[in-house]
C-alpha cells in the first residue's frame, strides 16, 4: 500500500508535456546509468545518474543517424534506428491527419557519449488530448544485476564480461503512447526496441496493446485480429504466445484486473536470425495504423456524457497505477535516476480516483470490467 500511496503521488507532478520513451524509453534512460569518467564531468551528471543534463538540444532537422557512425550501414544498430525512424514518420503522420487539428511538436538531442532521440508530443488536438511518438538510442554501462533486471525474465545477458563487471550497451527503440479525448475510443501503447551488448548478447522485444474505458467486441476483433495476422506471417506460435504474455504483464496485481485489454508483449527474443527477427518487429509497428487509427476514426465524434468521461478518467487512473507501481521500465527509470518526463512519459494528462467506487450490475462499465478480471479470446 505505501508504494501505492508514493506512486501515485508522484502522479500529481506529472502532467507536463513528454519527451520519450513508454518502455523503451523509460528503460533506457534509466539504463544509461554510466559513461567515462571524463565524459560525465564534461557533461555534469554523476555516476549512475544519467538526467537531463546530459542531454544536448539539437536545432534543426535531426541527423541521418544518431548510431555512431562506426557502426556501418548494414549494421543491426543501423538498421533498427532506420526502421524505427521511418515508423515514427508514419504514424505520427498518420495521427496529425486523424486529429485534424494537433501537431507534434519536435526536439532533437543527442548524448555526449553517443546517441540521443527524436521526442514528438501533440498536446491538445482536436482528437488526442496527448499522443507521443518517440525515438531513443542509448550507449551506456550497467552493472550485471541492472541488465538482468532490464529483461522479462532475468535472463543472462552478461555474455562475454568477467563476474561483477559493468556491461557496456547498445539499445535503440521507439516508444508510443495515444490517449484520445472521447470515452469511446481507446488509448493505445506500442514500443519496439533492440539491446546489443559489448559481450556480444543480443535481442529484440516490444508490443503494442490497447485499453478502452467501454467494451466494442468488433473493435477488439479488429485489433487483435491485425496481430494475429502479423504474428502467422512470421511463426503460428507467436500470436497465442505473446497474447498470453501481454494478459499477464499489464496485470495491476492489488485490483485483480488487467490495465485493458491486451495485445502482443514480447520480450528476450533471440532465437532466430536477427534479420528474421527485425522483419517481425518491421511488421508489428508498420501494423499500429492499421490497427487502431480506424477504432479512433470510429469513435472520435461519438456523444458521451459526463459519467461516461468520468469512468474514462477512472481508467486512466488504473492506467497511471499499473505504469507507476508495476510497470518494470518506469520502476527501473525511477530508482535510478532517469529523465523523469521520459520516465513517465506514458501517462495521460487527467485521470480520475473516486473512493471505493463500484460498478452498477448490468452496467456498460461492468460489462468491460468482466474482461479486466477474465481475460478473453478475440480472435
Amino acid at each position: 500500500m505505501k508504494s501505492i500511496v508514493t506512486a501515485l503521488a508522484l502522479c500529481v507532478t506529472t502532467t507536463a508535456g513528454f519527451a520519450h520513451g513508454g518502455g523503451l524509453g523509460r528503460r533506457l534512460m534509466a539504463m544509461n546509468s554510466a559513461v567515462p569518467a571524463a565524459t560525465e564531468a564534461k557533461a555534469g551528471v554523476s555516476e549512475g545518474n544519467l538526467g537531463w543534463d546530459s542531454h544536448v538540444p539539437l536545432e534543426g532537422a535531426a541527423p541521418d543517424s544518431l548510431v555512431r557512425g562506426v557502426e556501418g550501414d548494414e549494421s543491426m544498430r543501423r538498421k533498427f534506428e532506420k526502421m524505427c525512424r521511418e515508423a515514427q514518420d508514419s504514424i505520427c503522420a498518420a495521427i496529425e491527419e486523424l486529429d485534424g487539428g494537433g501537431k507534434f511538436r519536435e526536439d532533437v538531442w543527442e548524448r555526449p557519449n553517443g546517441g540521443g532521440g527524436i521526442s514528438r508530443v501533440m498536446a491538445g488536438g482536436d482528437v488526442f488530448e496527448k499522443a507521443g511518438c518517440s525515438l531513443s538510442v542509448v550507449y551506456g554501462t550497467m552493472p550485471p544485476e541492472a541488465l538482468a533486471a532490464s529483461t522479462a525474465r532475468g535472463a543472462d545477458r552478461a555474455k562475454g564480461m568477467k563476474p561483477g563487471e559493468r556491461v557496456p550497451f547498445f539499445a535503440c527503440g521507439l516508444s508510443s503512447v495515444m490517449h484520445p479525448k472521447n470515452p469511446f475510443a481507446p488509448t493505445m501503447h506500442f514500443n519496439y526496441r533492440y539491446f546489443e551488448t559489448d559481450g556480444g548478447a543480443w535481442w529484440f522485444g516490444g508490443g503494442t496493446d490497447i485499453t478502452p474505458s467501454y467494451l466494442n467486441e468488433e473493435d477488439m476483433k479488429h485489433f487483435h485480429g491485425t496481430y494475429k495476422e502479423v504474428c502467422d506471417k512470421h511463426d503460428p506460435e507467436y500470436y497465442a504466445k505473446f497474447k498470453k504474455w501481454a494478459d499477464e504483464y499489464f496485470l495491476i496485481k492489488h485490483r485483480g484486473e488487467t490495465r485493458g485489454l491486451g495485445g502482443i508483449f514480447f520480450d528476450d527474443q533471440c532465437d532466430k536470425e536477427r534479420d528474421q527477427h527485425l522483419a517481425f518487429s518491421t511488421d508489428a509497428v508498420n501494423s499500429v495504423i492499421k490497427a487502431y487509427v480506424p477504432l479512433v476514426k470510429k469513435h472520435k465524434d461519438d456523444a458521451f456524457t459526463t459519467k461516461e468521461k468520468e469512468w474514462q478518467l477512472m481508467r486512466r487512473g488504473r492506467y497511471v497505477e499499473f505504469n507507476l507501481v508495476y510497470d518494470r521500465g518506469t520502476i527501473f527509470g525511477l530508482k535510478t535516476g532517469g529523465r523523469i518526463e521520459s520516465i513517465l512519459m506514458s501517462l495521460p494528462e487527467t485521470a480520475r480516483w473516486e473512493y471505493d467506487h463500484k460498478v452498477a450490475e448490468g452496467s456498460p462499465e461492468a460489462e468491460i470490467m468482466d474482461c479486466f478480471k477474465n481475460s478473453r479470446e478475440w480472435v
